[in-house]
């Protein structure tokens, strides 16, 4: 009987966070996973790789800039040479900005833009290059938010850049679909990560309530009753990543424990 061959997948900001928690999610489903972050992440990447080939599979840390469409083209070449293919992209990494919107800057703007948006084009461009080459059927998933359906005040420069990421997996999956490529996307709520402790750190200097205060609040809206994980999370981006979501795509999937009903 043939050996089975695992799958390979790339995740983006995968060092740390939520984009760690997605990585070991698709080694336990039997990915080989390329563990894709800043060069300087090289550390946390290199633990996160150690985590993956304890579970059994094959890792690498594979340095990109999201920003950069070159850099993002290197990642993807790497990751399917190291590990002999290429079947999946998470397009996971992103940053926030808490900024009321008066004071938002051209710079501020730049970058979110870049980092959260340009990426995604330069992401898909790059996968279904290499899945077309290999001819594959692949899948690419997005991170978007709640915030891709509902814009929050003082989010507004990344509640824009995710609407953004709602509308290029929506169009994507349609000019995509007649090579039997899935884009989908996931969407967090408040997730007990770095980028929440930013935000609420940003709040607290914006309505002067005390440190903790604003995260907690939020979290009291939730349904379910808790804050939620990076392996919440990394559960949807597992199911779009299986054989189970083959006929999904186009889809913008809420995980968020409740807060909004899309």
């Amino acid at each position: 009987m043939a050996e089975h061959k695992p799958k390979i997948a790339l995740v983006t900001g995968a060092a740390q966070g939520i984009g760690e928690g997605i990585a070991l999610q698709l080694a336990r489903d039997g990915f080989d996973v390329a563990v894709a972050d800043l060069d300087g992440q090289q550390e946390k990447g290199a633990g996160v790789v150690k985590e993956i080939e304890d579970l059994g599979q094959q890792a690498v840390f594979v340095p990109i800039d999201v920003a950069d469409k070159g850099s993002f083209e290197q990642a993807v070449d790497a990751a399917a040479e190291k590990l002999g293919g290429f079947d999946v992209l998470v397009n996971n990494a992103g940053i926030a900005q808490v900024r009321p919107i008066l004071e938002v800057t051209q710079d501020e703007l730049e970058k979110i833009f870049a980092i959260n948006v340009h990426s995604i084009y330069w992401g898909i461009q790059a996968a279904v290059r290499k899945f077309d080459e290999l001819e594959v059927k692949g899948k690419i998933i997005n991170a978007a938010s709640i915030a891709a359906v509902k814009g929050f005040p003082i989010l507004s420069a990344y509640s824009a850049s995710k609407f953004a990421v709602r509308g290029i997996t929506q169009t994507a999956a349609q000019e995509l679909a007649a090579k039997g490529h899935t884009v989908n996307a996931y969407g967090p709520g408040i997730v007990g990560t770095g980028m929440w402790e930013l935000i609420d750190r940003e709040l607290h200097e914006i309505n002067g309530k005390p440190l903790g205060e604003n995260l907690k609040e939020n979290v009291e809206t939730i349904a379910l009753g808790r804050i939620e994980t990076p392996e919440d999370v990394a559960g949807v981006v597992g199911f779009f990543a299986s054989d189970r979501a083959d006929y999904v795509t186009g889809q913008t999937l809420l995980v968020d424990g409740g807060m909004l009903y899309n």
